[in-house]
């Protein structure tokens, strides 16, 4: 090893000695090679920088923006109004021992539904907890503060990555680290997706993990840093862990160590992963057999974006929900460019991570490959859920360039020119061609080109000059870090504005959700009867953030059972069957024992409709318990199974009552003009009505038919879109809303319109607002004479009492009981059940309700949920948790024997040493 020389007091300082990490045969041991352990002196310093210039620019930018909370426009778009802050909600009241359900089944959403793998994929994040220290009605500043923090530590560790790759400048690995922390792809997808955000922690800690592996050094620690990315999300984890696989396979290419001892590393690695996942089987896997039973999304074939859009996507204040966000900052963008023909970095290095970076790229626009990044299931939304890897290896090629000392004038005119090629390149892209969007992006280049040229001069200054230097050097600094603030905070403002543009988007916490939520306070029985939040939703998960138990549910884990049932019964739906909504319909309401049921005026904040009124206000009505008995005649299945309904939701209603109650009368259809509709030529049945114009006085369609008189009128039209109304004196019914599309990603929910008048003739007026489809047997004409008796006779046979704790329910029984025992609530995998003292087995299903025979020995009811893959999970757990502790117990007893000297070692011999 060559003797290491001080340069002379006048000598030009080059740039720094390639460490020994790099490079064979350097810090030699007992095994005869070692890897340096890094000097983390700078580091917490350079995590402190990116973690408070995230904040700063994260805040700025909303302030600019004018989002909530600087601002009155809300920030929540699409998934996070109607399931994130809802979700949050529920934690929260979890937390103070305020919901109804436990962490297995939450009683609230669907009629009853798995919340452990809710919670594993939308809270199982240690920052969630932080929902506890906020007032309820602030639960949308949590969610705010909890996105801050999370995208903070991120940068932080980053940072603090950096440094253990290279030493290096410490304010340099600071400014960074908040580059990957506000990257395309967290400011633009996961700002409102924060659950993503674990991913982006994740990887730099993984990374971390890599490099304790690669040096042989705290194996438990590393498990359980796995097994937190894992338990905090596993999704984003699972891209973590690849692309931090990909950095450790590069970092062991690069040590030129031996074969063995390269494998001795990657064998460490993998034991380490293994058992940090095997630890979070207990979540994971339920999180996995969730998605089984949950109801299928639609099956989307991965098509890449052009060239020109993912060069658009590198500059700063571009945006496009369907392209990869891998924007990193120009400064980060120019330094990795440069890596290539920097010279003072080593040819293997530069080419090593310049391939790296080529291969990642290259991967997110290969169907396979992309495939492989996304678990082999191609996403239902944004299709670049990984891109955050790609940022990350990014700004790690940009440190590995910058701590070799600044590009000199040939790299960084190479990397200007790669960079003018990529904004040309960009120009044939819409996603480019906002008025701002080169004006930034220039003023950015020349900061960042400007702010490295001098920092290069001080690299290459005399020690004589230390004054020109610092000078030289703070004004690079100065031009860094504000050219890094100013395109970070127009970036993230510009997506901010466009995702509010071109989603859905929810109030925040107000006035109407606390209207709503102190309804149901004061109506709320449970478990004797259910208390719905109603049909006019503020969010798609009403029952979490205002309270109540009701049908109203949207998950990614929405089940199978429950979806199809409800539809079934004439409900409607959104986001393709996985945002279920609320049906507001008396038989449904005597079925799933709805006693109480909230009326608010439409939203507001949607401004879909004009509104009736603006009271709330809540009706009751007699309801059957939560557990029945039916006839013995009724038909059970002992899997779950749906298939029993028909295309009438309302015959399909009476199945679930067990009574006729029910006049579907044949319909008259007619369009304005006075024709019979064509026929839909495509998979949805019924009629075809076009579009009425806004504001036409055109005559408007309508449907005729003949019911009893007092009768209540139905209207079932799951692919209507607009408003229908009975004819007649406009105080006699509600104007009904529907509101479908196609291709289907939503469907409309049946609604009541009304009295059937003494005549028993009636008319629907319909006013669709684009193509819309009447489907035969429409409208339903309901008996509540029979319907009261329907109910009376379920409430004098069912369950005189019944408790419901978490994942328990349990029942008292009339004496003599016989037939079969039905629970209101979906028939979803887990379920078990036990009459009296025997033993639980899997319940039936009655139409997808939970079903148990009884035979009229027993008295008691009680069914219990087990989340299916938990036991499984907790196994695979406990196995990994055993051998962890034994790894553990392994490397103290190897690092004590170790630090003892050898007994046969002579005191004299010992001290010479």
């Amino acid at each position: 090893m060559k003797p290491t020389t001080r340069p002379a007091p006048d000598a030009t300082p080059g740039p720094p000695a390639d460490p020994p990490s790099d490079q064979a045969g350097e810090g030699r041991g007992r095994t005869g090679f070692r890897l340096p352990r890094p000097a983390a002196g700078p580091a917490p310093t350079a995590a402190l920088l990116a973690a408070a210039v995230t904040v700063l620019v994260f805040c700025a930018a909303d302030a600019v923006a004018r989002s909530y909370p600087f601002g009155p426009r809300t920030r929540n778009v699409n998934d996070l109004g109607n399931q994130y802050v809802p979700f949050h909600a529920h934690l929260w009241d979890l937390l103070h021992g305020r919901a109804d359900g436990g962490l297995l089944v939450n009683w609230q959403s669907g009629f009853g539904s798995s919340f452990l793998p809710d919670l594993g994929t939308y809270l199982s994040s240690p920052f969630a907890l932080l929902v506890a220290v906020f007032p309820r009605d602030e639960i949308d500043l949590a969610v705010y503060v909890i996105t801050v923090l999370k995208t903070a530590s991120a940068g932080a560790a980053m940072a603090w990555l950096l440094f253990a790759l290279r030493p290096g400048r410490w304010w340099a690995a600071g400014l960074l680290g908040a580059s990957y922390a506000l990257c395309g792809w967290s400011v633009a997808m996961a700002a409102y997706n924060p659950m993503w955000l674990d991913g982006l922690i994740a990887l730099p800690l993984l990374c971390l993990v890599g490099e304790w592996a690669l040096s042989g050094r705290r194996p438990v620690l590393g498990a359980l840093v796995v097994a937190l990315a894992w338990i905090a999300n596993f999704y984003t984890a699972y891209m973590a862990t690849l692309g931090a696989g990909l950095v450790l396979l590069l970092r062991l290419w690069l040590s030129e160590l031996p074969r063995r001892r390269r494998l001795a590393a990657a064998g460490r690695a993998g034991l380490t992963t293994a058992l940090g996942i095997g630890l979070s089987a207990p979540l994971v896997t339920v999180v996995y057999f969730g998605t089984r039973h949950a109801y299928p999304g639609r099956v989307r074939q991965f098509r890449p974006v052009p060239t020109e859009d993912l060069l658009a996507r590198l500059l700063p204040t571009t945006y496009s929900f369907s392209s990869p966000a891998v924007y990193v900052g120009t400064t980060a963008l120019l330094l990795a460019l440069a890596l290539p023909f920097h010279r003072a970095v080593p040819r293997r290095v530069r080419t090593g991570w310049t391939l790296l970076v080529a291969a990642v790229t290259l991967s997110m626009q290969w169907g396979p490959t992309h495939l492989v990044w996304h678990a082999f299931a191609t996403p239902q939304g944004s299709a670049y859920r990984q891109a955050f890897v790609l940022c990350a290896l990014l700004v790690i090629a940009a440190w590995t360039s910058l701590s070799y000392g600044p590009p000199d004038r040939r790299a960084l005119g190479a990397a200007a020119g790669l960079l003018a090629l990529i904004m040309a390149g960009a120009s044939g892209s819409e996603i480019a061609r906002r008025p701002f969007t080169l004006p930034i992006a220039l003023l950015a280049a020349l900061a960042a080109l400007a702010g490295l040229a001098l920092l290069g001069r001080t690299d290459g200054g005399r020690r004589t000059d230390g004054g020109r230097r610092t000078a030289l050097a703070g004004l690079a600094v100065a031009l860094l870090l504000g050219g890094q603030f100013g395109e970070a905070t127009a970036t993230s403002a510009v997506a901010t504005r466009l995702r509010l543009a071109h989603m859905d988007d929810y109030a925040p916490w107000g006035a109407r959700q606390q209207r709503q939520s102190e309804a149901i306070a004061g109506a709320d029985d449970w478990p004797r009867y259910r208390t719905e939040p109603g049909r006019e939703q503020t969010v798609g998960n009403d029952p979490l953030e205002v309270g109540g138990q009701g049908a109203q549910y949207y998950s990614s884990l929405t089940s199978d059972v429950l979806s199809r049932m409800l539809t079934a019964l004439g409900d409607g739906w959104t986001s393709r069957g996985r945002n279920l909504q609320s049906l507001d319909n008396a038989v449904t309401d005597a079925v799933f024992s709805v006693g109480a049921r909230v009326h608010s005026p439409p939203d507001p904040h949607q401004n879909w409709f004009p509104q009736d009124g603006s009271r709330t206000t809540v009706s009751r009505q007699d309801a059957a318990p939560l557990v029945t008995v039916r006839p013995s005649t009724a038909r059970t299945h002992g899997r779950t199974d749906v298939s029993a309904f028909g295309p009438s939701p309302y015959r399909n209603q009476e199945l679930l009552l067990g009574t006729r109650v029910y006049t579907v009368p044949r319909l008259t259809v007619r369009t304005g003009a006075g024709k019979t509709p064509d026929r839909s030529d495509d998979a949805r049945p019924g009629l075809r009505l076009g579009a009425l114009p806004a504001g036409s006085a055109a005559r408007q369609p309508t449907i005729t038919a003949r019911c009893p008189a007092g009768s209540v009128v139905y209207l079932w039209a799951p692919y209507f879109s607009g408003t229908a109304r009975l004819a007649g004196d406009p105080a006699h019914g509600p104007t009904g809303r529907f509101r479908s599309d196609h291709p289907v990603t939503k469907i409309a929910s049946m609604q009541r319109l009304g009295t059937v008048p003494a005549s028993g003739r009636l008319r629907i007026d319909l006013s669709p607002d684009r193509t819309s489809l009447v489907p035969d047997g429409a409208v339903g004409c309901l008996d509540t004479a029979r319907l009261r008796t329907a109910v009376e006779r379920l409430r004098t046979t069912g369950a005189t009492e019944v408790t419901v704790s978490d994942g328990t329910v349990r029942a008292r029984l009339p004496a003599g009981s016989k037939g079969t025992a039905v629970v209101a609530a979906p028939r979803i995998a887990g379920w078990r059940c036990a009459t009296g003292d025997a033993a639980a087995v899997p319940a039936r299903e009655y139409h997808g309700l939970i079903a148990v025979p009884i035979d009229g020995t027993a008295t008691s009811l009680t069914c219990t949920f087990h989340p299916p893959g938990l036991r499984l999970g907790a196994t695979v757990g406990g196995v990994s948790l055993l051998s962890l502790t034994l790894v553990g117990a392994f490397t103290a007893v190897r690092r004590r024997r170790a630090a003892a000297p050898s007994p046969t070692t002579r005191p004299h011999d010992s001290a010479s040493a």
